[in-house]
């Protein structure tokens, strides 16, 4: 679904902040992009939601290519990418449950359909019983459940996460993390970029694509045996996406991600 082809994305103030990027991701793969600040992940998540296009090379999401896809056809590749963000992004004046009947709103859902739907996406992440809470009465962890929530609403094959546990605790970082697990385990292609190595640890298994100064330097899907040495301070996230190749929910890459910061707009 996702594939990145010798991508580069330059700014003109502060130089490259991905070079010559290369993934590609399969269908329903959980991934970690790790690396410092910096290093390109959240300019990589941008590039897949189509919020900026590359200065060189080609994103394709599905049948979309950066490339070719018109401004028209934007709002439809993001009913296939969820974007979760650290900071929330809920609004402040509306519940729970309308903060996700708001998205809903947005892709011209059937009122009739809305609520049900909601309260379906409130129970799947655990939270049915605050669906009249307002985000100032819910914890750091709850208000991620309700952001989790609101990019399922469109029901998307991958679900990006830019840093979304940097604002909660430990406790609430693993309570969100093992519901990312649980949708991925459903089917919804999970991209999580992430400084929290205690999330790593929780998840061995789990690909893992390095990011450092805008390249892709290590995925642990082919460098596990020929990953070089380095310095302990010198990690950095990497990217990835999922794709499946042969349908059009496909597979997903990975890329990087710039010193912009999340710019993205909730689906």
């Amino acid at each position: 679904m996702i594939r990145f082809r010798n991508v580069t994305k330059h700014y003109p103030r502060s130089g490259n902040a991905l070079e010559d990027i290369s993934f590609h991701i399969r269908k329903g793969e959980f991934a970690f992009l790790i690396g410092p600040s910096g290093a390109g992940k959240t300019t990589a998540l941008r590039l897949v939601h189509m919020e900026t296009a590359p200065t060189g090379g080609e994103v394709t999401v599905s049948r979309y290519s950066s490339s070719r896809i018109r401004r028209r056809e934007i709002p439809q590749l993001r009913r296939r990418v969820g974007f979760v963000f650290q900071d929330f992004r809920l609004l402040e004046r509306l519940t729970a449950a309308e903060n996700i009947a708001f998205a809903l709103q947005a892709t011209g859902a059937p009122r009739a359909e809305i609520r049900p739907k909601v309260m379906r996406l409130l129970g799947h992440v655990g939270l049915a019983s605050r669906a009249k809470a307002y985000p100032g009465e819910l914890s750091g962890g709850e208000r991620q459940r309700v952001a989790i929530a609101r990019a399922l609403a469109t029901d998307p094959l991958v679900l990006l996460a830019d840093e979304p546990t940097g604002n909660l605790d430990e406790r609430a970082s693993i309570g969100v993390f093992e519901l990312f697990r649980q949708l991925n385990a459903l089917g919804t292609a999970v991209i999580l970029a992430t400084h929290d190595t205690t999330l790593l640890r929780r998840s061995p298994e789990t690909r893992v694509l390095e990011l450092e100064s805008g390249r892709l330097v290590y995925d642990s899907a082919s460098d596990a045996a020929a990953r070089p040495a380095r310095p302990s301070a010198g990690a950095s996230p990497i990217f990835e996406f999922v794709a499946d190749a042969a349908d059009a929910p496909g597979r997903s890459e990975t890329r990087q991600a710039g010193p912009e910061g999340p710019g993205g707009s909730a689906p």
